[in-house]
């Protein structure tokens, strides 16, 4: 019997639980982070350690997967990690009221609400992530994970928008009031969007609410899951290529307006509209790799494979661009630059998406969340790291080197570099991959199919 699979409706509702994510996440990562250093005068490394500290406990990303992989549903897994997201957000705000008065109260507080916050991330976004790929149309899953990216972005957009029209005056207990809304609203839209998904699919394909995922013996214990996920070839080069991949696409995170602002000597506001368009360009490289993805699709099944290639490579020359126009100066078409890296970036991260999707049901059975969450734990330790790393590399270069551009010029190399090794990295799996389809296709052929 032929599976019944995920509805495009079904998969907005989906997109709206990531942007339920997206807006929680932001506002700890972006509002929570100028209140920090503007309104409370703290040190900027204070929200540096804090954010890196969310990412970190994300580790647990294999181990989240793996329990809805053998939980009876997903959406639980789901709701539950939303929760504790919302509740390590609100928490956070919290302390803004403690640091004038408790200052190490505050810190060990919101040290212990950012790992609330990565936890919460770490079991809802897997889940999520486990649930859409154990049930999409392969030729659907490109325009998916655009589209739930894209969402997702969205929620960004719309959440600092609107709590940032709300936030002024400023005062703790406003923060806080404003959190709270947002942290049950986003709760609110989740649950409803999430209302009877799972349910119906498990009754489209007479198979108990296990995940959705094939009914197997997903009991097995979570070390020998993470071993048997491991022993699989291309999980694991797919691991290695996440990681490298978001160490290269991170570097550049925290210090590209500083650079438009001290060599092209662009004002605070100048460089935000910089930043602008680099998503500007991040939102069409994913709208048309997810449109012309799908389309691939019904050709090649490894397309999206050979999209992260391609946008890997796009990175490497837009940073080496970048290097260059370092040490040119204010003539460089800047902007004309800042976009084309987005839209690279934009490619190769719905590539990287699409690629997850198709190879988190690859191998062996009912590993989705656990595959899924390895790469997740992957993708964090990558970003997290990539973006401490590319601030202290600017330092260290500066300190060696008489110019800044030249500093600037040298990490930017360094990213496209890393950018060189993930597109090999990818290649790899997704060289494989076609040769796989050619060798099952000339099969097909034989036997008269």
């Amino acid at each position: 019997m032929k599976p019944t699979y995920l509805t495009w409706l079904d998969i907005f509702r989906l997109g709206l639980v990531q942007t339920a994510l997206g807006s929680l996440v932001v506002l700890s990562t972006s509002v929570l982070n100028r209140v920090l250093v503007v309104e409370l005068a703290l040190a900027a490394m204070v929200p540096g350690i804090l954010v890196a500290l969310h990412y970190a406990v994300q580790l647990s990303r294999p181990k989240w997967g793996h329990s809805s992989d053998v939980g009876e549903r997903r959406t639980p897994w789901i709701l539950g990690g939303l929760a504790v997201l919302g509740i390590g957000v609100l928490v956070a705000a919290a302390c803004t009221m403690l640091f004038a008065s408790y200052p190490v109260a505050a810190y060990v507080i919101s040290a212990l609400a950012f790992m609330l916050i990565g936890v919460g991330v770490a079991a809802s976004g897997t889940s999520l992530l486990a649930f859409l790929a154990a049930n999409l149309e392969p030729t659907r899953r490109p325009a998916a994970a655009a589209s739930v990216w894209l969402m997702m972005i969205a929620g960004f957009i719309i959440t600092t928008a609107t709590v940032g029209s709300f936030l002024d005056p400023y005062s703790p207990a406003r923060l806080i009031a404003i959190f709270a809304v947002v942290a049950v609203t986003a709760f609110a839209i989740a649950s409803a969007a999430l209302l009877g998904i799972e349910k119906k699919l498990a009754r489209a394909n007479k198979t108990p609410a296990r995940s959705i995922s094939r009914s197997v013996a997903t009991a097995t214990r979570f070390r020998a899951a993470m071993a048997e996920t491991w022993q699989e070839p291309k999980a694991r080069h797919f691991t290695i290529f996440v990681f490298v991949s978001m160490l290269a696409f991170s570097l550049q995170d925290l210090i590209l307006e500083p650079f438009a602002g001290i060599v092209f000597e662009m004002s605070p506001g100048e460089s935000t509209k910089l930043s602008g368009l680099q998503h500007s360009g991040v939102f069409a490289g994913m709208l048309l790799t997810g449109i012309f993805g799908s389309l691939l699709m019904k050709r090649y099944s490894g397309s999206m494979r050979l999209f992260g290639v391609v946008g890997c490579l796009m990175s490497a020359a837009a940073l080496a661009c970048l290097a260059l126009g370092a040490t040119v100066g204010p003539g460089w078409p800047l902007s004309a630059n800042i976009a084309l890296l987005g839209f690279a970036n934009g490619v190769f991260a719905v590539a990287a998406i699409g690629s997850m999707m198709g190879l988190a049901g690859e191998g062996r059975e009912a590993r989705e969340g656990t595959r899924m969450g390895v790469w997740g734990a992957a993708q964090a330790i990558g970003f997290g790291l990539g973006a401490f790393l590319g601030t202290v590399a600017v330092d260290l270069a500066q300190a060696l080197l008489d110019e800044p551009a030249n500093a600037y010029a040298s990490v930017f190399m360094l990213e496209s570099m890393l950018f060189l090794c993930a597109a090999a990295l990818a290649s790899r799996v997704s060289i494989g991959s076609l040769l796989q389809t050619g060798r099952q296709q000339t099969a097909s052929v034989m036997v008269g199919e």
